[in-house]
């Protein structure tokens, strides 16, 4: 079909209607109609590229990859890595998992006990130089020498932050754990979590369990943090998961070293309201601080409590909060302004940080700050931010610059503030998480 007389395209030509001389209401019409078609089929393309298609293409493009969890990697990081690395395998692409830090905690040992996992500890970023690295769980490297100049291949992660990777990117901070987010890459992929004899994948075993495991842990045991992603990936899971292991991993045996940690946080706690902060002392891991944070956010009208450890040099705090009360996390950051090498952070809920114990005594012609008086900045902070669980009297903030340097030694028992409690909690959270 050639052009019609005197050169003008008809629309029969082409399928479209009419012919384009008709008018130009009728030519403007038929643009805007393949515009619209257009763009329904550019977006049709677009939304059809989910996360999980994308994260298997960008592993699918590379031989090798170098799957990295945060320092001290918990279930939900573990299992992460799991998924990755399945995934890759899917590809023909090799992994290696790498965690800079160690792994303690009773329940993280247990999990690679009784999964036998694979995971190389990293000291250097030249241990994984030029190879491309996927950050689980964590969006910027941090924990070994050299962390700040890695460029990170892919970054998926359920923690605030703005980082972006070179192939992938998904970061949902609204999300309770991130193994909800490798959970639903899988179930748009088509994995099977049974043996059902599909065409697709399986899902193994060990992954059903420690995703499964990953999502009880990071919202301790559905309770903090969890929304209908969590409900959604666990179902679908646990078709697959072995709830045996999970019980074996959710009781690990404690050390006796532990349990004192723990008996020392409950003896020196102060209270001021519904807020709680203790100083264990010394501590044989940083985590044990963490254990002792989620033991006591368990006692009756608790609403924030914030742990305090030495070990090897540093206080290692460990901050929890029920629903509704005060943002730990920014309570935390907000508290250590004006200390020197002091870092903290974290959700609402569950928080963290690391102060050095040599700054905190003062330095060059900073006078320092006490815990003490460190706890008391804590206090205030919180009620501001948590006004029905503060006492009726709460501290004023407290500048950390400005006060007289002491020891970082626990608050004596004796001296302990026991105060009023606010309203009782109906259901206490439980431990987990990073």
């Amino acid at each position: 079909m050639g052009l019609a007389s005197g050169g003008a395209v008809t629309a029969a030509a082409v399928g479209i209607g009419p012919a384009l001389d008709a008018g130009p209401f009728t030519v403007g019409a038929v643009v805007l109609a393949v515009v619209a078609t257009g763009g329904y089929l550019l977006l049709r393309f677009r939304n059809s590229r989910t996360p999980g298609k994308r994260l298997r293409r960008a592993l699918g493009a590379v031989d090798e990859v170098a799957v990295l969890t945060h320092p001290n990697p918990d279930p939900d990081a573990l299992a992460c890595a799991l998924a990755v690395r399945e995934l890759a395998a899917s590809v023909d692409t090799s992994t290696t998992i790498y965690y800079p830090g160690e792994i303690r905690h009773e329940e993280n040992l247990a999990l690679v006990e009784e999964l036998d996992i694979e995971a190389t500890r990293l000291r250097d970023a030249s241990d994984i130089a030029n190879r491309d690295v996927v950050l689980v769980d964590h969006n910027q490297p941090r924990g070994f020498a050299g962390a700040g100049g890695v460029d990170a291949y892919a970054v998926i992660d359920h923690h605030p932050g703005e980082a972006e990777a070179t192939a992938f990117t998904d970061i949902r901070s609204d999300y309770g754990a991130c193994a909800s987010l490798l959970a639903e890459y899988l179930r748009e992929l088509g994995w099977g979590a049974d043996d059902g004899g599909r065409d697709t994948p399986a899902m193994s075993e060990s992954l059903a369990t420690a995703l499964v495991y990953g999502i009880r842990s990071d919202t301790a045991g559905f309770t903090r943090g969890c929304t209908a992603a969590e409900f959604d990936a666990a179902a679908y899971c646990s078709e697959r998961a072995d709830p045996d292991t999970i019980q074996r991993v959710a009781n690990p045996p404690v050390s006796p070293e532990r349990m004192d940690v723990r008996a020392r946080a409950v003896l020196n706690r102060v209270q001021r309201g519904a807020f709680v902060c203790t100083h264990a002392g010394e501590v044989p891991s940083p985590d044990a601080v963490a254990q002792a944070a989620d033991d006591l956010l368990r006692m009756k009208g608790t609403r924030a409590v914030v742990v305090a450890g030495r070990c090897d040099g540093t206080l290692h705090l460990s901050g929890r909060a029920i629903e509704g009360s005060v943002d730990i996390g920014e309570t935390l950051s907000t508290a250590i302004e004006g200390i020197p090498m002091a870092d903290a952070g974290g959700h609402a809920r569950m928080g963290g940080g690391q102060l050095s114990v040599e700054h905190m005594a003062g330095l060059g012609p900073g006078d320092g700050v006490s815990i003490e008086r460190f706890f008391e900045s804590v206090f205030a902070v919180m009620a501001s931010q948590d006004p029905e669980g503060a006492p009726d009297k709460p501290a004023e903030p407290v500048a950390p610059g400005a006060v007289a340097a002491s020891e970082a030694d626990p608050v004596p028992p004796g001296e302990a503030d026991r105060g009023d409690v606010g309203d009782p909690v109906d259901r206490p959270e439980a431990s987990g998480g990073d």
